[in-house]
């Protein structure tokens, strides 16, 4: 009988693929079974020509298993998964891309659950043990194959990158933060020390390599000549050829670029400089990501949010606000304007504005989970969490349960004094051990030596807590 777990990978799009390939050839030259679950076609055959072994999940769903159409399938496998519901589950697919049908998604995930619960029966049958490894998301690909393990009491790791460069977390079956910074570490290492005092030196924010990319302004990324030839391939892929891709919003994906190169243009009249009275900070997240849909929902319209902190903030302070730099345009022009004819204690910053410098001038930070809120820590100033963070355990911030509640607990937060900052190395110390080094997508020899060494041992060996 097999005694070592094949290890699941899924991969959503081709830039995946092309990194996960040579981490299963990697993987499997050091003696492991591995298998890769493509919801891309072209991910599919591309794995197929370097011999990996790879499920389709798309085209396999759609012909195996109940029929996608059949409302009453849905509902039988929506109940073996042990859910109520899948509103909630849908929800980062609808703001994502936009998407008002329901049938529409209830079809997609049943052909993907349809192709898992084939694959996941096969595997019992021989006996075969498993684990699925997948990068955070919330996609109905992620939730299917999650969910689909989870019933069988496979062990789902999802992969997110860390507060560190270079450096990953891994979290075993459960698509809320890691919680990394509940208590403080006896000693804190050399490389800990000197990661920590580089970074508040260079006051450079954290960018994974993957994402390197979509840090540009949003003109350049309409502009851009890689990006227009990329859409045409996928477009042609897509319609001429009928090839199935998991992100095949591609025209509704360039329009939304479009619109946010538009916002950047318009917003331009609003942008602040650093005000030099009091101020309280809210970073602007990314408006669309699992952080929000599915971490901390309740925070996903952040017009909202703002407008409730503009109502309830002291009257001492102004609330100073900056888009995430990912995203510049993302957030409504006109949501925007609108704050600003009703309130005059709302300033918004412009986008180019180091955070650090803002942190640094900041009396306090207001965060649902953005990484700003760590690196606030980190300055010694006080935070106030809304969200589900993986700092929102540590001791040295202010953690909020609900929305009302976040008026008081700034209240109590200004009238704490900034902190040394060394009283934080000793949580971050933590956080560093409960990761691991690695980058996603990095397809350097060197960088995918490290990635299957050390997720080999996270699966094997999860971090302590």
């Amino acid at each position: 009988m097999p005694t070592d777990k094949t290890i699941l990978i899924t991969t959503l799009a081709e830039y995946q693929t092309r990194f996960w390939i040579p981490v299963a050839q990697r993987l499997r030259r050091a003696g492991r079974d591995v298998q890769l679950l493509a919801f891309d076609d072209r991910s599919a055959e591309m794995a197929e020509a370097q011999s990996i072994p790879v499920l389709n999940a798309y085209r396999t769903g759609t012909q195996v298993g109940p029929s996608p159409h059949d409302p009453a399938a849905f509902d039988a496998r929506v109940a073996s998964y042990g859910l109520e519901g899948t509103n909630f589950l849908f929800s980062h697919e609808r703001v994502t891309f936009g998407i008002r049908d329901t049938a529409a998604l209830r079809r997609r995930f049943m052909i993907y659950s349809n192709a898992l619960e084939l694959l996941l029966d096969q595997l019992a049958d021989r006996q075969q043990s498993s684990v699925m490894v997948q990068e955070l998301g919330g996609f109905l690909s992620v939730i299917a194959a999650f969910y689909a393990a989870r019933k069988r009491g496979i062990p789902n790791w999802f992969i997110e990158p860390s507060f560190f460069r270079g450096r990953l977390y891994y979290t075993l079956d459960s698509l809320s933060a890691p919680d990394t910074m509940s208590v403080p570490a006896e000693n804190v290492s050399p490389e800990v020390n000197a990661y920590l005092e580089q970074t508040l030196k260079q006051q450079a924010i954290v960018i994974p390599q993957k994402d390197q990319h979509h840090y540009s302004a949003a003109f350049k990324k309409v502009a851009n000549l890689r990006n227009a030839r990329r859409l045409v391939e996928k477009l042609w892929d897509q319609y001429a050829l009928g090839k199935h891709q998991e992100f095949g919003h591609n025209l509704r994906h360039a329009g939304m670029h479009a619109v946010m190169a538009l916002n950047a243009t318009r917003l331009k009249k609003l942008y602040r400089p650093l005000p030099d009275t009091p101020f309280i900070y809210y970073p602007l997240h990314v408006p669309a990501d699992m952080a929000l849909t599915l971490r901390s929902p309740e925070y996903l319209d952040q017009i909202a949010t703002i407008d409730f902190l503009l109502r309830t903030i002291p009257d001492t302070h102004v609330l100073v606000v900056k888009e995430h730099p990912a995203q510049i345009g993302a957030i409504s022009s006109a949501r925007l304007f609108e704050l600003a004819r009703r309130f005059d204690n709302f300033v918004l910053l412009t986008p180019q504005t180091n955070n650090y410098a803002v942190l640094g001038c900041a009396d306090a930070v207001v965060s649902v989970n953005s990484k700003s809120g760590a690196e606030a820590v980190l300055l010694g100033k006080p935070v106030v969490v809304m969200g589900d963070a993986f700092y929102r355990s540590c001791p040295l911030v202010f953690a909020a349960d609900r929305l009302k509640d976040v008026p008081q607990r700034l209240r109590e937060a200004l009238k704490v004094p900034p902190f040394d900052p060394s009283a934080a190395a000793p949580y971050f110390e933590t956080a560093w051990r409960k990761s691991v080094a690695g980058e996603l997508y990095i397809d350097s020899p060197d960088q995918l030596d490290v990635f299957a060494s050390t997720l080999t041992a996270a699966i094997a060996d999860p971090p302590k807590n």
